[in-house]
């Protein structure tokens, strides 16, 4: 029965003994989030120097097809995220949750990497656009099992009544990873020149990857595994195939996280990774004010997320996914109207509202869809529900927005994409129940 899987009674005693962490839950937290923050600083890197990329690896003499053939580029490394999704949600409910977690963050930053090193278009022609592509599909593959699994590990460690507020850190660090890349993209077009940018520069983002990435490689080896998959793996409960198990008795909570998360993937890319180039095309805004705006949007995004998981924590989830949804698709139209005046302050203040709403939401989001889920189910749970989101609605979207404005010539177009996406979520919130306070499944 759809939705029959969401909420379990709590735990006896001796169950709720076992699931208490045995490790500090500040530990927890910083392996998280720090490890996020390197995967999404990688994944969104590509993104925000979108526009250099496109000169470097997609020569046309069409501009808009540069671009269009670069967010392509882009929306591929989506499509990877579900078959990374299944693999890594594979190791992660069979293996452990910290053996899944310390494999995603080894392959982006290697695939990161190779970006940084590789020969441009200029040198090896068609075929560095190939290498490119490819790279961007391993970090799709490695991304796909990074939030889930991060989600699912700090959810197991959390004293319930604090489990959203703690969830809600958790993906501060993909909105703190993509600041680090957009300061690092503003850094880069204020001190280089244009030229020095395309003769070797726009090389700096992808290889800072490396350094980051080797602290989160370090801090997530000295974790152990959630109380819950211990638990798991003593009792003999772990499945041989997950990903069957989940469908069959958790489809239904399965396609609730692929509608709830319409805002927090569609509505974030929008937000921040195409607004950044939206704000240069339509808005007519240099690169620096561009991404200057969306280090302040993301900043404001990072502030709210623990806001809204301790409103989740306090009101319950299904009131904080209604508001934040609820708003995003009135002031959607609005906020895009003050992007494209042309000025300083509409572009903050326009991408800011947009980025406050989706962090509102996404601060109730993965709690909810952690306590939907039982452990032996739960890092494939989430992370195919959430790549599905991400391929169909999330990659796509600034090759979409670009698409819409090009087709129909309206440039407001890609607020109709950001409202739509709103509600999705919106309806989706109608069809769960509340979870507040309930004691994570095990069985």
């Amino acid at each position: 029965m759809l939705g029959s899987d969401a909420v379990s009674p709590a735990v006896s005693p001796p169950q709720a003994e076992a699931s208490q962490p045995k490790q500090s839950t500040l530990k927890v937290i910083r392996a998280a989030v720090v490890g996020t923050i390197v995967e999404y600083y990688d994944f969104g890197i590509y993104g925000y120097m979108a526009t250099m990329v496109a000169t470097l690896f997609f020569v046309s003499e069409d501009e808009t097809a540069a671009l269009l053939g670069t967010f392509a580029a882009f929306a591929v490394a989506f499509f990877l995220r579900v078959p990374g999704g299944i693999f890594f949600g594979h190791i992660g409910d069979k293996y452990g949750r910290k053996n899944a977690l310390s494999w995603t963050i080894l392959l982006m930053v290697v695939a990161t990497a190779a970006m940084g090193l590789m020969p441009t278009y200029a040198t090896l022609g068609v075929w560095a656009t190939v290498m490119l592509v490819l790279a961007r599909c391993l970090q799709g593959f490695a991304a796909g099992g990074e939030l889930s699994g991060a989600n699912a590990f700090v959810s197991e460690s959390a004293p319930a009544r604090w489990r959203a507020t703690q969830t809600s850190m958790v993906n501060s660090g993909t909105y703190l990873g993509s600041l680090v890349a957009s300061l690092v993209a503003l850094g880069i077009t204020t001190v280089f020149t244009e030229e020095q940018i395309l003769e070797w520069a726009w090389r700096i983002p992808f290889l800072l990857s490396v350094v980051i990435g080797v602290v989160g490689i370090w801090i997530r080896n000295h974790l152990e595994d959630t109380p819950q998959f211990e638990e798991l793996e003593e009792k003999g409960e772990t499945k041989k195939l997950p990903i069957v198990e989940l469908l069959r008795t958790s489809g239904g909570s399965v396609v609730k996280i692929i509608l709830l998360g319409a805002l927090i993937i569609g509505g974030y890319y929008i937000a921040s990774v195409y607004a950044a180039t939206y704000l240069q095309t339509t808005g007519g805004l240099s690169s620096s004010v561009a991404f200057l705006s969306t280090c302040l949007a993301l900043i404001l995004g990072v502030i709210t997320l623990p806001i809204a998981g301790y409103l989740a924590d306090k009101y319950g989830r299904k009131p904080v996914l209604f508001a934040g949804s609820a708003a995003s698709a009135i002031v959607g139209v609005p906020m895009f109207m003050l992007m494209s005046g042309g000025t300083v302050w509409q572009a903050i203040v326009g991408q800011s509202v947009l980025f406050i709403c989706v962090s509102v939401v996404n601060g109730a989001s993965f709690v909810t869809y952690v306590e939907m889920l039982k452990a032996s189910v739960r890092y494939s749970g989430i992370a195919l529900g959430n790549n599905v989101t991400n391929m169909c609605l999330g990659g796509t979207a600034p090759f979409i927005a670009t698409w819409l404005i090009d087709v129909t010539g309206n440039s407001l177009a890609p607020a109709g994409y950001f409202v739509f996406c709103a509600l999705l979520t919106l309806g989706a919130v109608f069809f769960i129940e509340e979870t507040k306070g309930i004691e994570l499944r095990t069985d």
